[in-house]
């Protein structure tokens, strides 16, 4: 548990204190932006396969009994989750490295980016905060409480980067989205159009998610169809 738990705030750490902060444009001014995406790339990398280590030999300890009627909830819930994740990854964004294009587009919101500017990110949040109340265990609140945290924060850090970085290009781009899913839209900020995201995104985000689930017991030891 010791181990997982420095784990995670070196992941939390790296993310809020280098590549969330001012401190990332000082390194990029020095090493450039690739040589920065490399190395930052190289320290995400250390610190996933030290949680994923740290949590696999974690002791068993349970904090509390997740409720059978939740896990049919969370099977819809992951759904979503991983359909926010395919899709956001596979559609152009501001928000990722390298798409700063999209930003001079007539109409730069469009897809999944209308309902959320961070898809990805909020699938993330909702992934963890799922699996943090189904999981009940001590190793599982660590590991899933640090993923939530960086989903919730993660969309404030990457607004101020894109803002210092790209000024009123990137402020007409938020002021046209929301990082909560849908909430643009119900203020009237940016339109539902789902023809957009097209088809075959949310089929991928489908065979990802039965893949995973699937797999579930072989990669994880835990079956969530066993209600």
């Amino acid at each position: 548990m010791a181990s997982l738990t420095l784990a995670a705030l070196y992941f939390l750490g790296i993310h809020v204190f280098v590549s969330g902060s001012t401190l990332r444009d000082r390194i990029v001014a020095r090493t450039g932006e690739q040589g920065f995406l490399g190395l930052f790339s190289l320290l995400s990398l250390v610190g996933i396969v030290w949680l994923v280590h740290a949590y696999s030999v974690a002791p068993v300890i349970t904090l509390w009994a997740s409720p059978l009627w939740f896990r049919p909830v969370a099977l819809a819930l992951v759904l979503a989750a991983a359909t926010l994740v395919v899709v956001g990854l596979t559609t152009p964004s501001p928000t990722a490295a390298g798409g700063e294009g999209v930003l001079d587009g007539a109409e730069p919101a469009t897809g999944i980016l209308r309902i959320s500017r961070h898809p990805f990110l909020m699938g993330v949040a909702l992934w963890a905060a799922t699996h943090l109340i189904a999981s009940g265990d001590a190793a599982g609140t660590v590991l899933f409480s640090t993923m939530l945290a960086l989903g919730l924060v993660g969309p404030r850090l990457i607004d101020g980067k894109r803002a210092r970085r790209f000024g009123e290009r990137w402020d007409a781009f938020a002021r046209a989205t929301s990082v909560v899913p849908f909430v643009a839209i119900a203020q009237g900020r940016n339109r539902l159009e789902l023809a957009e995201i097209g088809v075959w995104r949310p089929i991928a985000a489908c065979v990802v998610y039965g893949g995973f689930l699937s797999a579930h017991v072989w990669l994880f030891g835990v079956d969530p169809l066993a209600f």
